[in-house]
């Protein structure tokens, strides 16, 4: 079993970093080809450089993705409301049935308040509220089985983005960057555009855990300066500033030598280095003058409904286009209607439509929806029975996800809920499988890329996980 003190990751199955396993294996030639064989094999991490712990590296195999996009819808969607009708439903509509519930005592069986059609080759249902999103759902693999552990949001947020119910754990884009790097030594390589109400269980949704903190994400706010105190004093001149960093820098490289491998020092010069350069570039992202009046109004930015999820689809698209590798755009407000679901989700497909027709029609258009998962989706779904008179509890037993762009079979579907919508019944599939099939199209292998912590190997699917491949091209 290979020691992991000051190893950087053991990213690639069990072998840690270059360096200590030479160490260890000695210093002849011999090592030096069972080095290179073991690289060839994709069996050895290509190691991070201490100035840039992001630096691209490649994955295990050949990826269909480059980045991803994950479209949050904090609160939990109803899918019997937005993406799977349930003609039972609306037939026992009014019908008192045995449920267990979060909050309270259930009401009965209620249908959607919702009209739904079919459409593109495919004939996928979209409720009446959805019109611009339902002209892509021939470029959707939809996921309608999914379920989970928790049926409180912040203990399911955790869930969805780390893969485990508790915190303390990587997110899904520190994983992500861990592995693969970025591609744009100017910015984060994982990037979070929040909710305007603050996002439940708050950074540790998109902390790195025990991963290196140079890979966790990054809150960004689509206008305006997108960081807090990114700006320099206005008594500071950048030469001056320069020459700050460059003394840190060597006080840090000299520290460094004596602790190899130290990842928290890696990631504080990387910190620093990060700071700096995104003072120009990261101010620049959020200027959207240069987009066309077209563009503006595709993603509905001359709509006061629209304009702020909007400002987050369309900085997404720049994002990803200077090579960030993870971005999550978060809805405004929450889904979470435990009354009123009719104005809830109303309000919501209102807010979020046109913006993401935008994204998804740009995208494409730009050539960049072969290179970029999206993913749409909540923290749980709701129930099939009323709470009060007119919303729905939380349910984890059965909800609904939509993939769409790189490596996916558009047209596709995977799983059922059973007639009523309350709980998966066919192929069911949990979130390490959602987050499994995620990093195969990233060209990693979720079971390969690990790291050592309290004396055993961690991974974003844990001890389980299986690939859709159902969904894949």
């Amino acid at each position: 079993m290979p020691d992991t003190h000051n190893t950087h990751c053991g990213r690639f199955e069990r072998i840690s970093n270059r360096r200590h396993f030479l160490q260890r294996a000695g210093a002849g030639f011999g090592s030096v080809a069972l080095t290179h064989l073991l690289a060839s094999q994709g069996l050895l991490a290509a190691e991070p450089t201490a100035t840039n712990p992001l630096a691209p590296r490649p994955g295990h195999f050949p990826a269909k993705a480059k980045s991803v996009i994950w479209l949050f819808m904090e609160g939990a969607p109803s899918a019997v409301d937005t993406f799977d009708p349930k003609p039972e439903l609306t037939k026992r509509d009014g019908q008192k049935i045995q449920i267990d519930v979060f909050n309270g005592s259930p009401g009965p069986l209620m249908k959607s308040p919702f009209k739904f059609k079919q459409y593109g080759d495919s004939g996928a249902w979209v409720c009446e509220k959805y019109p611009n999103v339902a002209k892509h759902v021939d470029d959707f693999a939809f996921i309608k089985s999914l379920h989970s552990e928790s049926n409180d949001h912040v203990p399911a947020l955790y869930q969805i983005n780390t893969g485990i119910a508790r915190p303390g754990f990587p997110a899904a884009g520190a994983w992500v960057t861990y592995g693969l790097g970025s591609e744009n030594e100017n910015l984060p390589g994982y990037v979070v555009l929040g909710n305007n109400l603050g996002i439940k269980g708050g950074p540790l949704n998109w902390h790195a855990g025990f991963l290196p903190s140079t890979y966790q994400g990054t809150l960004f706010r689509p206008e305006g300066n997108p960081i807090l105190n990114l700006n320099r004093p206005s008594d500071v001149t950048r030469e001056d500033q320069r020459r700050q960093l460059d003394l840190l820098a060597k006080l840090n490289a000299e520290h460094l030598q004596n602790r190899p491998g130290e990842s928290e020092l890696l990631g504080r010069i990387q910190s620093f280095e990060l700071a700096y350069r995104m003072q120009s570039e990261a101010i620049s992202l959020v200027d959207f003058k240069e987009e066309s009046a077209a563009t503006h109004q595709m993603y509905g930015l001359d709509r006061n409904e629209t304009k702020s999820y909007g400002s987050k689809c369309l900085l997404a698209r720049r994002l990803v286009e200077r090579g960030v590798r993870f971005v999550q755009v978060y809805s405004d407000g929450e889904w979470d209607a435990h009354s009123n679901l009719t104005a809830n989700h109303s309000g919501h497909c209102l807010a979020t439509d046109v913006p993401i027709d935008g994204l998804l029609t740009d995208l494409k258009q730009r050539g960049l929806l072969d290179s970029t998962l999206v993913i749409w989706g909540g923290e749980f779904g709701r129930m099939p029975v009323s709470q009060g008179k007119d919303g729905r509890d939380h349910n984890p037993q059965g909800f609904i996800a939509w993939m769409a762009g790189a490596g996916i079979k558009g047209g596709a579907s995977h799983g059922e809920t059973d007639e009523i919508g309350y709980r998966a019944a066919v192929d069911p599939v949990t979130v390490h499988d959602l987050h499994a099939t995620m990093l195969h199209l990233l060209g990693l292998d979720h079971k390969r890329l690990t790291f050592p912590h309290n004396g055993r190997s961690y991974r974003l699917t844990d001890v389980a996980g299986n690939l859709l491949t159902r969904i894949l091209a």
